[in-house]
């Protein structure tokens, strides 16, 4: 199968830092379907030769296995090409549509990797130019849109060209191994199934944390903030992947519609909730791994009074039988303690005790790691071997805990296909299981913006996010978020 996937922000740094590699890896793989180009597009001037080079230096100093050779590199490079243009002058889409017309390729995968503003624009210019067939894919990226009304303007410009089953909205998270591999934990094994539910789930937790601060991107952060990058989509999706009902299929809108009934399910924000169980931070100056880091309003872009949060805890509960009463708590935030990536299931108490247990937060409790490691812990409690003495025989043993540990890397190898190389692939392949449909996103977009209606409300008032240090985990009210059901995060077990 030939294809042709024209790259919209070819130079920028989302194509830098991740599709090509991406590519590249496939390409490495022999996954990469025989026959394919690529085009990268934007306003630079350059040739196919330059671009390849650009491309090229982007692996300078690389280390490990992410390393191509000269050779391997050659021949992706056989597969770059480049297309200046101009994504509002409509001549500049004429040419590109001389130039895919060269090689009448079977697919056609048009990847919106650009500002979001540009989405609207770049979709009607391509189907009045007649690129918009019905072999042509159109990708995505986030975020779609800043609010509800703006979701919905985007995805009905973008639905006036193309066909529901031609778009694919990317959330990268829905292609790491690690998210794959909690929805083959539920649904490919029996013995999680009877447990699943809240009779057995005292409470669950999803963060995702981040060390890094906000890099080159704070004039885009700073309009953006952690709610619309990060819980918006990714760590809603996986909420719904921990909590949706088993689909009937595993085909794409089996699984999408299931996952539409856990965003709809999702207990809707009261001002007395939005007050108490949504904390909003900033990170100041401070330390991180002994080296010191300024605070964020002191970044590159952002303005020096700038109400925009750079943490958010919040506790979420579904109104349905199977999680009533059963607290989930989102966390993600930037400049914290670690870069990692988890979901905690914490489990209920036995019943009725009978051993002496050791206080500790979630004795039983089944961990899925998403990054850096990519695997899963069991936590459980065995009886400690005696090695003083002889025990009464009517005493009972003493407990500790262990954990059954699992480490995807190890068991299945460190060339695993990653989220991006997995996505594009899906794309050019035309499947829509891990894409997200418009009806997800806005009912993702409708239980978040009373949120930022009320953060808006508290500007107003002068009331900005709570500051935290650098290398921490948050404000402290992140920590009395979870305390008040008794709780705690992991880390703090």
């Amino acid at each position: 199968m030939s294809f042709d996937l024209v790259l919209f922000g070819g130079t920028g740094d989302l194509a830098w830092r991740k599709l090509l590699p991406a590519l590249l890896q496939a390409h490495r793989h022999g996954s990469l379907p025989a026959g394919g180009r690529i085009v990268g597009v934007a306003r630079d001037d350059l040739s196919d030769a330059q671009y390849r080079d650009l491309i090229r230096s982007r692996f300078e100093g690389v280390e490990g296995d992410k390393q191509p050779s000269e050779d391997e590199f050659a021949r992706f490079a056989e597969l770059l090409h480049y297309q200046r243009m101009d994504l509002t002058q409509p001549a500049d889409y004429q040419r590109l549509k001389d130039r895919l017309a060269e090689r009448n390729a079977d697919v056609v995968v048009m990847y919106l990797a650009t500002a979001p503003q540009l989405f609207t624009v770049a979709c009607e210019q391509l189907g009045a130019a007649g690129l918009a067939t019905p072999h042509t894919r159109v990708v995505l990226e986030k975020p779609l849109g800043h609010d509800l009304q703006s979701n919905r303007a985007i995805n009905a410009a973008v639905r006036g060209v193309w066909g529901e089953r031609q778009i694919f909205r990317i959330d990268h998270y829905l292609g790491k191994p690690s998210v794959q591999n909690l929805l083959a934990l539920r649904f490919g094994n029996a013995l999680f199934e009877p447990w699943w539910r809240r009779e057995t789930i005292a409470s669950i937790e999803i963060t995702i944390a981040e060390r890094l601060g906000v890099e080159k991107r704070g004039a885009f952060y700073d309009q953006t903030g952690a709610l619309r990058d990060m819980v918006q989509n990714h760590a809603l999706q996986l909420l719904c992947a921990i909590a949706m009902e088993p689909p009937i299929n595993a085909h794409a809108d089996a699984i999408r519609d299931e996952k539409l009934k856990v965003l709809r399910s999702l207990v809707p924000w009261t001002d007395a909730a939005l007050a108490q169980n949504v904390v909003r931070g900033q990170y100041g100056a401070g330390q991180l791994a002994g080296e010191p880091v300024r605070a964020y309003r002191a970044e590159d872009g952002v303005a020096p009074d700038s109400h925009t949060e750079t943490f958010v805890a919040l506790r979420a509960g579904i109104a349905n039988w199977r999680w009533a009463g059963v607290p989930f708590y989102i966390r993600t935030g930037k400049r914290l303690a670690a870069h990692e990536a988890h979901i905690a299931i914490h489990l209920r108490p036995t019943p009725h005790p009978i051993y002496p247990t050791p206080l500790v937060c979630g004795t039983n409790r089944l961990v899925i790691h998403l990054q850096p490691r990519d695997g899963l812990a069991l936590h459980l409690l065995a009886a400690a071997s005696e090695t003083r003495g002889v025990r009464a025989l009517a005493e009972a043993p003493s407990l500790t805990p262990v954990q059954l540990d699992l480490d995807f890397q190890q068991r299945f190898g460190a060339e695993r296909v990653g989220a991006y190389e997995r996505l594009l692939l899906d794309v050019i392949a035309g499947r829509l299981n891990l894409f997200v449909r418009a009806d997800e996103q806005e009912a993702a977009w409708r239980w978040v913006e009373p949120i930022m209606q009320h953060w808006d409300a508290q500007n107003a008032r002068g009331e900005g996010p709570r500051p935290y240090a650098a290398g921490t985990w948050g404000p402290g009210a992140a920590s009395a978020l979870v305390a008040r059901d008794a709780n705690t995060w992991l880390e703090e077990c």
